[in-house]
């Protein structure tokens, strides 16, 4: 090679690694501005709404990445669903960021697409739904709230906490990696937990309380009555102050791999 071709060479080499690393420092900063300001649905400061029809009286939510709010309503059509989005999403190498909904029969889909190198997007969901709807819930990634509902209500996530409140049907609540909160009066209740805690406070005796946390502390709060207690935890305390009777009908089941147990006279 000759002494021109040499130095180009060189020169050539030079050049791609400047860009390089121009590249990178431009890929730096960017993720930088995005993790400092977050898009966060909150800030969305119009909202769009949709009704859908609902054929039956059982609703199922299917959805990928958003946060959502399930409320019972008095007063509206037996046949509709009322749906309320936030959105807020940035792309800045990759395709643009879009939130779709359809409803699929009985089953509402609602789907996030925010793929690229550099991306910030978050969403929000509120479903306003007849009182008299059983509800079942499947979340890929978001918390989960749902206040009101009279009918059963299913919900698994695998990576977000479940919040339940002034529920009064069956409730089944599973999170692969999150916390369960339920303040209900439901007699039958099963919550379970890969990793987080369990707080369950009911304001009814219930029939059957099914609980189990692999990695977090479980609380029960029932109120006063005798109950047939079966608990187990690996790793931590536990401590079972209500009255027990192996000849009860109200059964209560507790299970915790690493975290302590209570069970508790609600004051």
């Amino acid at each position: 090679m000759t002494r021109t071709s040499r130095t180009a060479a060189r020169t050539a080499t030079r050049s791609a690694r400047t860009r390089a690393l121009t590249l990178a420092g431009a890929t730096a900063v960017l993720l930088a501005g995005l993790t400092a300001c977050g898009s966060s649905a909150t800030e969305d400061d119009d909202p769009d709404r949709r009704s859908f029809d609902l054929p039956g009286s059982t609703l199922t939510i299917d959805s990928d990445e958003s946060d959502l709010e399930i409320v019972a309503v008095d007063g509206r059509p037996s046949d509709r669903i009322e749906v309320t989005r936030w959105f807020r999403g940035r792309v800045v190498m990759g395709s643009d960021a879009k939130i779709t909904w359809s409803m699929e029969g009985d089953r509402l889909v609602l789907r996030q697409k925010c793929a690229g190198l550099i991306t910030d997007c978050d969403a929000k969901h509120r479903v306003e739904v007849p009182r008299g709807v059983a509800v079942e819930v499947r979340e890929k990634d978001g918390t989960v709230r749902a206040t009101g509902l009279r009918d059963a209500l299913s919900i698994r996530t695998t990576d977000g906490s479940v919040h339940v409140t002034d529920s009064t049907g069956p409730l089944d609540l599973r999170t692969g990696d999150g916390s369960v909160h339920a303040k209900v009066s439901s007699r039958t209740v099963r919550a379970h937990s890969g990793d987080g805690s369990i707080h369950l406070q009911l304001g009814t005796v219930p029939d059957l309380v099914e609980s189990r946390s692999g990695d977090g502390s479980l609380t029960i709060e029932l109120p006063r009555a005798t109950y047939r207690v079966d608990t187990e935890t690996g790793d931590g305390g536990e401590n079972v102050s209500v009255p027990r009777d192996d000849s009860s009908s109200h059964e209560v089941t507790a299970r915790t791999g690493d975290g302590n147990l209570t069970v508790r006279t609600a004051n």
